[in-house]
């Protein structure tokens, strides 16, 4: 399952790496908003299989922060 982005930002942090299970409502990642931090969550169980962002990067709406299998 691909963890996307809702809006454009940048990257603040990211709390996973590859092979890290994970929970449901986790916080695998940080983001910067319109001036505002918002958590990026799990959206279910697994293993991040891939992580396609590195803090400071400026991400697109839609693109895609990484997968959790």
């Amino acid at each position: 399952m691909e963890i996307k982005t809702r809006v454009p930002g940048m990257i603040q942090k990211i709390n996973v790496k590859v092979g890290d299970q994970v929970k449901a409502k986790d916080v695998v990642a940080v983001m910067e908003a319109m001036k505002m931090e918002q958590n990026i969550l799990a959206p279910a169980d697994g293993e991040v299989t891939d992580v396609a962002v590195e803090a400071g990067e400026r991400v697109r709406a839609g693109a895609v922060l990484m997968t959790v299998e």
